[in-house]
């Protein structure tokens, strides 16, 4: 039924009922409990006439997005590898260890991300070994290899007949397929020798290179949304003690900066916050160091000089209620965020949701 309402249509979809039949003396019941949904019962429409005039008595606005299917956990991966036929359960422990391990994926509040790297895996090996990559295949072979456990299939013929194929693939792969760790130019020359810089893959993603590697070890993250330990980033920063090039490293303990000229300087300092020092006189800033049990605390910059300390990290912002130059920042419980006043003898505090990203 189509109904116009100025330059709106409004569609119902549903059914009349010509001929009441047994219903003229029993309809089932439902429980006042129940509601009744579009999968699970029949929307009845009254009897209409073309061109006739309706009464609006209300009008229900709703706006429906098509949601995407959920990301796989553990156990759903699981779960649809047996539907599937892939695997088996001595494998599927494996499986699971394997992808995450080589950073195929990543796990994230309980769920499965595919990362940038295993994206790059997937799109590079579909196209050169479609059969490898078909689930159905997999599954297939899967059941011949359990034939030859049970006795039931020579495994000379089985393996002869899948490298057959596999070979002709990996042949039309070797000529064909994008060498990534190559690297393709840039047209951009190395800010530390000048050479041309290359974009190249590594296992956490794409990022720039000097061409003269290894003689200049000059690299840089191109960030994106490659997931895993970026690479190296210049500060514009010189190094006091020879002169290069100051750079971000990321080691095991969070990020540092270092001189590009490693190893042969071995200059390094914490990363700044940005935030200067508080106490009167000191002209420090305010640095991310580790204590030796691995705690994150943020300190002056002129320690031991001054040896201004807090635990929490801290954010370029004033505090509203003293005047402090800043505020520090902890996460709570039930996704809460805190802020708080560095200063003792405020009380200042904000507690807020933490966004979702």
């Amino acid at each position: 039924m189509d109904i116009e309402g100025g330059p709106c249509v409004f569609r119902a979809q549903g059914a009349t009922v010509r001929f009441q039949g047994f219903m003229a003396i029993y309809v089932e019941s439902r429980d006042e409990s129940e509601t009744a949904t579009e999968e699970d019962a029949e929307v009845v429409i009254p009897p209409l006439e073309v061109a006739e005039t309706l009464k609006v008595r209300s009008l229900d606005p709703k706006q429906h997005f098509t949601q995407p299917p959920p990301r796989f956990t553990e156990a759903s991966l699981v779960k649809t590898l047996e539907e599937r036929g892939v695997g088996r359960p001595s494998t599927y422990v494996s499986i699971l260890s394997t992808i995450q391990q080589r950073d195929y994926v990543q796990r994230e509040k309980g769920t499965l991300v595919p990362t940038e790297l295993g994206i790059q895996v997937t799109d590079l090996l579909t196209p050169f070994f479609p059969e490898i990559m078909d689930v159905e295949f997999t599954a297939q072979l899967e059941e011949e290899l359990d034939r030859i456990e049970e006795g039931n299939a020579p495994w000379v013929d089985t393996v002869r007949g899948f490298y057959k194929r596999f070979a002709a693939d990996l042949k039309r792969a070797g000529g064909g397929m994008d060498n990534l760790k190559k690297g393709t130019e840039t047209g951009q020359a190395c800010p530390t020798c000048g050479k041309p810089l290359l974009e190249r893959w590594g296992r956490f993603g794409k990022f720039l290179a000097c061409s003269a590697y290894p003689k200049c070890r000059f690299t840089q993250n191109l960030g994106g949304e490659g997931r895993g330990k970026p690479e190296d980033q210049p500060t514009g920063e010189i190094c006091d003690q020879c002169g290069k090039p100051m750079i971000i490293k990321h080691g095991r303990y969070g990020q540092f900066v270092a001189c590009s000229g490693y190893p042969e300087c071995k200059h390094t300092k914490p990363v700044s916050l940005g935030i200067a020092c508080p106490e009167p006189g000191c002209g420090g800033q305010l640095v991310q160091r580790r204590s030796k049990r691995g705690r994150a605390f943020y300190s002056c910059s002129n320690y031991p000089s001054c040896t201004f300390v807090v635990w929490h990290r801290p954010i370029p912002e004033p505090c509203p209620k003293c005047g402090a130059p800043f505020l520090t920042e902890r996460a709570a419980k039930g996704r809460k965020t805190v802020r708080e006043c560095a200063r003792e003898q405020c009380d200042y505090r904000l507690e807020a949701e933490t966004p979702v990203a």
